[in-house]
């Protein structure tokens, strides 16, 4: 009996994640609800004989690798949060563009930096700034929209590549399932269908473009702050490659190092403190992460997850992996690839690497299906379901073209 009303709020909480848009309710708040709410119930009318201490122990187990996640997450984008308020990121980009260009050449630029950004912040942070850079520029109705598509997508792909990038390749890689030099295979692959897209996208344009600049001076504690991001990016993957160590360490120990350097570079300013920026931090994507991981993982305990390898006995990973992606499109990706992990599929490395790409890249299909595309949707007014549905048959192809090219990378690597 209780299976069957957890089942029920779970469905309940994921379908007003999907039309979270239409009912105006922040997806964090049903989530985190209904989350904890399931949990509650197991612990009041317990399950198949369980005993408090058993249920509390599935809990804190649950707890154990959201915590890992929520800990990774809210340092990274607090090194987003501080450079994104000071404007360095927008100044960087002004200096990164040249002041004249071609509209195709400034839609394959914006798709490499939407690219490489993306890798390295968060997706949210990444769709934000690209989508401001043609924002600021008069273009038509229709290339605005390819351009906000070419953005949900290449920003979607970048983040596929590294733990940094995308919350779903983290909780792959944390989960053991593919290492670094595994997810490091799949930049070729994600970066060719990225370029194949901005090739589609922009074969009747033809316009030039002028942008208009407003250079200020870098700071130096911002350009400080910056550079130990950028190395606490590097030596989190270094460090992971050469001893193992966890990323969420090295990431918290960067954010350490960033708070001691803003202790004395800010020290002339009075009233400025580096830890205010952590406020900064989009904590209801945090508790969307928190309460999304709570119903999986009561989901797992209720025995309901055990259905899903079911599909992969029908079908071959390979084939069932693509699917997957497709699935994410309409299906938030975090709970698909949560319940994957939870649910003890057996795929061999380069499987694993296919469905990383594919619940990373396969949202991009429709607008509702990643994080990227219902930002661009509520920054570009003519971005809407049915305008952006319209290129779904170019970003199924090149999806299709990067998932064939993660499975021959992969195949010829890996084995």
């Amino acid at each position: 009996m209780l299976s069957a009303v957890i089942l029920g709020l779970v469905a309940i909480a994921f379908i007003l994640i999907v039309i979270e848009d239409i009912i105006h309710v922040n997806k964090a708040k049903t989530t985190l609800f209904f989350g904890t709410l399931c949990w509650i119930l197991a612990f009041i009318f317990p399950m198949h004989d369980s005993t408090s201490a058993e249920i509390s122990e599935q809990l804190n187990h649950n707890l154990l690798e959201i915590a890992t996640l929520w800990l990774f997450l809210m340092s990274t984008m607090t090194f987003v949060a501080y450079l994104n308020s000071k404007g360095f990121i927008s100044q960087l980009v002004q200096r990164i563009l040249p002041a004249e260009l071609s509209e195709r050449r400034l839609m394959f630029l914006i798709a490499i930096f939407a690219f490489v950004f993306s890798s390295f912040a968060d997706n949210v942070t990444a769709t934000l700034v690209s989508i401001a850079v043609i924002s600021s520029i008069k273009l038509e109705m229709k290339k605005r929209i390819q351009y906000a598509t070419l953005i949900i997508f290449a920003v979607n792909s970048g983040g596929v590549s590294l733990i940094t990038g995308d919350v779903t390749t983290l909780m792959i890689f944390l989960a053991g399932k593919v290492t670094i030099p595994h997810l490091l295979l799949l930049v070729l692959p994600s970066l060719f269908a990225v370029a194949v897209l901005a090739i589609l996208l922009s074969r009747k344009m033809k316009g030039r473009i002028v942008l208009e600049k407003s250079p200020k001076k870098l700071e130096k504690p911002d350009i400080v702050i910056a550079c130990i991001f950028a190395a606490t990016i590097a030596f989190t993957l270094v460090f992971n490659i050469l001893f193992q160590i966890p990323p969420v360490l090295t990431f918290l120990f960067g954010l350490g190092i960033m708070f001691l350097a803003a202790q004395y570079l800010l020290r002339k300013k009075p009233g400025v403190s580096i830890l205010n920026y952590i406020r900064e931090v989009e904590f209801d994507t945090l508790l969307f992460f928190l309460g999304v991981l709570l119903l999986v993982g009561i989901l797992k305990e209720i025995g309901v997850l055990n259905a899903i390898p079911q599909l992969y006995q029908y079908l071959d990973p390979t084939q069932a992996n693509y699917l997957m992606g497709m699935t994410s499109a309409l299906i938030d990706n975090v709970p698909l690839t949560a319940a994957l992990l939870k649910s003890g599929v057996e795929m061999s490395p380069a499987q694993w690497l296919m469905l990383t790409y594919a619940t990373g890249v396969g949202g991009s299909i429709l607008i509702i299906g990643s994080a990227a595309g219902i930002i661009a949707m509520s920054k570009v007014k003519e971005l809407t379901f049915i305008t952006y549905f319209r290129m779904a048959g170019y970003l199924l192809a090149c999806y299709s073209l990067g998932y064939m090219g993660v499975y021959l990378v992969g195949t010829t690597v890996l084995g």
